[in-house]
């Protein structure tokens, strides 16, 4: 029965599970489901313009969607490096920076105010309001020393 459809709908088929695979691309997202969907697509668009038989057009649609696959990760992996570059290393972006000890170094702690937040910094012992540059992270403490 569904075959017979299936055959019924001829090139149609394919838009119809491209746009299927778009859809679910919306509900559960994740990039992949997107290629899937154009090369379902480019294949219908194809198999209606020369009428190709299942088994072609069915090949045709692994060849796109292996090429499709392939091309979508070069487009979006540099932009997903890029926005996961500094993820959960936020004390990295510190190093070089220079900053006032909001409380005074006493036996190699103190604190600085970094944005909206405190942060504990070690180094050695030094009076509040000294102005210290960030010369390393250790561990997620930035270790401070006189600017």
């Amino acid at each position: 029965m569904i075959a017979s459809w299936l055959q019924e709908l001829g090139a149609w088929s394919w838009v119809i599970l491209g746009v299927v695979l778009m859809g679910l691309e919306l509900a559960a997202p994740g990039i992949f489901l997107l290629w899937l969907g154009l090369a379902a697509i480019a294949t219908g668009l194809i198999d209606g313009a020369m009428g190709l038989s299942w088994q072609a057009s069915t090949l045709l649609f692994a060849v796109f969607a292996v090429t499709a696959v392939m091309a979508g990760r070069l487009i979006s992996r540099p932009t997903l490096q890029q926005e996961t570059a500094g993820l959960n290393q936020r004390g990295e972006a510190l190093v070089g920076q220079i900053f006032t000890l909001e409380t005074p170094m006493t036996r190699g702690e103190g604190r600085i105010h970094v944005g909206d937040s405190s942060w504990r910094v070690t180094g050695p012992d030094l009076p509040r309001g000294t102005r210290v540059r960030v010369v390393r992270i250790d561990g997620v403490t930035p270790v401070v020393e006189r600017a």
